[in-house]
């Protein structure tokens, strides 16, 4: 569970050239734009082709619920000198195995690193704010720029199953890497 200091809509985590800070309402449009591209959804698991502004409303609600009861942290990636304009997601969130990471971010700014740079910054968060000891994470075997962000921030292979695409309606293969504490530090 994340502390009382990332519970705060004020809360942003600074990289070089990024501000991770909460997702707002003004966030929409972009969400739904960027993360609504076929390139985009296609890339994840989860995140449905084409995607419908309700859903991302709703995903806000939850996210920001999340956000506020400690129990996941979910924050908009935006560069340093536009920190209102939102290029994609990173977060964290708990289910009955764990806490994962996941994120996606906007086509125009891939391959640039900065994906990368966000995910070892909230990682960075993640274990020294809240005691966990291992965070995992998924990609799509044909993902190969997230599996490039996954192994960059430290994280290491341990399966390939099938893990449930509602976006898709059928189960999609899923390679799952783990971070440990120990690793980590």
């Amino acid at each position: 569970m994340f502390p009382d200091l990332t519970r705060d809509d004020v809360f942003r985590i600074e990289t070089r050239r990024l501000w991770l800070r909460w997702p707002t309402a003004k966030d929409v449009p972009a969400i739904v734009a960027l993360a609504g591209e076929r390139s985009v959804a296609e890339m994840t698991a989860h995140i449905p082709h084409p995607l419908d502004r309700r859903e991302v409303d709703a995903f806000l609600i939850k996210a920001r619920g999340a956000n506020s009861a400690g129990t996941g942290l979910t924050l908009a990636l935006a560069r340093r000198e536009s920190p209102g304009s939102l290029i994609g997601l990173i977060g964290i969130a708990w289910d009955e195995t764990g806490p994962h990471l996941g994120y996606w971010l906007g086509r125009p700014w891939w391959g640039n690193g900065l994906m990368s740079e966000a995910a070892e910054a909230l990682v960075h968060a993640f274990f020294a704010y809240t005691g966990g000891e291992r965070l995992t994470v998924g990609a799509l075997p044909e993902n190969r720029a997230s599996q490039r962000v996954i192994a960059k921030s430290g994280f290491r292979w341990t399966e390939r199953r099938p893990t449930p695409s509602p976006a898709r309606g059928c189960d999609r293969q899923l390679d799952w890497f783990a971070l440990e504490r120990a690793d980590w530090a």
